[in-house]
């Protein structure tokens, strides 16, 4: 069964335009409650978050007309964190979560993500399952089974006192500065409060979202801000997570970011030391660079690679019985905590790492050599389809044949934007440049 609607991380588009229309945004709903209420019992739940969009607003209230015409009871948590929504849904015995965000696009998108019973997201095959019930006719509650829609005022306290769970217990953030950059979005309130309550002199940027701020120049998509914060104020570090806080960058002392990729690296280096690390196995993606890969090697560690999106990083975590796994991009799993990225948890772990070794910030955030990796997006029009042309094939091909034995080229169509993204690594530097640009030249030409 295949998925036409849902895409690597749910339904996402941009707003009051298909498919992210109070519309569609109903249909979903009750697509999705009467999937979960296919033993036609009335004791189902949903919890629902969102981050600070406008657009947030329409969807919330479509997407619960839509759950409790199917006799869903809705629980609203207001503006929360992803990995919340997971923890919740778990937590209050929902048999289902929703967040409402587009993560790291800017306002004028939005999405959808679907949560099970268990807090992981949905499978794709669930989720095929749901569009197909959306493309037939819904059988909707009799009047009396209609549903109930109730606000939770403590979602997010919930949620940071469960966070603050997975710092080590015997240790303080006592004389840290630690700049924490929130994108104007999801975790504004519950990133600076956890810090501060765990000891931290916490200054706090991004906090101040509008409806239409999120992820402007601000953020883990947009360091400079992050890093002019921690340079102005003497921070020891910075946090800057994105627009619903599964992903994070962590920045040093002189405001130096580290990635993902990094941030796994000295995780996992430690989870072995302390014979945590599951099968001493990390997960990441085809996107993670190939220093990664040599520095797990180096120690007796393995590195699995997964296809891009933290949800196929999940399921073979769950799949193989590893507990850490993530992307470059910053998302860091960590199944012994939380059921999908948080970025919150991330960073907290970072400053454990501190707190333990007494290492500068600018010492832990460098664990290895990178390969040279060149990354360019490339965005293409309505309808078009540049990697499915002869002339693009071509040129990937012979761009393949250029870089064997020396590199790796990775080229992928994005599955939250219209976007071809070109990926080469390769010691060359020259060659390297030279093979991206081909491509790059190529796919624009086409799309």
């Amino acid at each position: 069964m295949s998925r036409k609607l849902f895409g690597t991380d749910g339904v996402r588009g941009r707003a009051n335009t298909y498919p992210m229309t109070a519309e569609v945004a109903l249909r979903l709903g009750a697509a999705a409650g009467r999937y979960f209420r296919r033993d036609g019992s009335s004791a189902h739940r949903v919890v629902i978050g969102k981050d600070t969009r406008l657009s947030g607003y329409m969807l919330e209230n479509a997407l619960t007309a839509g759950l409790t015409s199917t006799g869903m009871n809705v629980l609203l948590l207001g503006p929360v964190p992803t990995p919340g929504v997971g923890f919740l849904t778990r937590s209050m015995r929902a048999d289902l979560g929703v967040m409402i965000s587009a993560s790291h696009n800017p306002h004028q998108d939005n999405g959808i993500k679907f949560f099970g019973p268990d807090g992981f997201k949905l499978s794709d095959t669930a989720e095929a399952e749901i569009e197909a019930i959306l493309g037939a006719d819904i059988r909707l509650a009799q009047a009396e089974n209609i549903g109930r829609a109730k606000r939770i005022d403590d979602g997010r306290g919930r949620y940071q006192e469960f966070v603050k769970t997975s710092f080590p217990a015997g240790l303080r953030l006592d004389g840290l500065k630690v700049v924490v950059d929130c994108a104007n979005g999801a975790a504004y309130k519950a990133a600076p409060e956890v810090l501060w309550e765990l000891g931290a002199e916490v200054i706090a940027v991004g906090v101040s979202p509008n409806g239409t701020n999120i992820n402007d120049r601000c953020g883990s998509t947009h360091t400079d801000t992050a890093a002019e914060a921690v340079v102005a104020h003497g921070a020891h570090m910075g946090i800057a997570l994105d627009g619903d806080a599964d992903r994070v960058m962590i920045l040093d002392e002189h405001g130096q970011v580290a990635d993902g990729d990094q941030i796994m690296a000295l995780l996992a280096a430690r989870w072995a030391e302390e014979d945590r690390l599951k099968g001493g196995t990390l997960v990441a993606t085809v996107m993670s660079n190939l220093g990664l890969e040599r520095f797990l090697n180096a120690r007796g560690l393995r590195l699995e690679r997964t296809a891009v999106g933290d949800r196929y990083v999940v399921e073979a975590m769950r799949k193989g019985g590893w507990n850490l796994g993530g992307e470059q991009s910053g998302h860091i799993v960590m199944t012994d905590y939380a059921t999908t990225g948080d970025g919150l948890i991330a960073g907290l772990q970072f400053l454990a790492e501190m707190v333990r070794t007494g290492e500068r910030a600018s010492t832990l955030i460098r664990q290895f050599d990178t390969v040279p990796q060149m990354l360019k997006n490339v965005r293409f029009s309505e309808g078009a389809k540049p990697l499915e042309t002869e002339a693009v094939k071509a040129v990937i091909q012979a761009s393949a044949a250029r870089i064997k034995g020396k590199g790796r080229i990775l080229i992928r169509k994005s599955g939250t934007e219209p976007l071809i993204r070109v990926m080469a690594e390769c010691e060359d530097e020259g060659l390297l440049e030279s093979v991206v640009d081909e491509i790059v030249g190529a796919v624009v030409a086409a799309g």
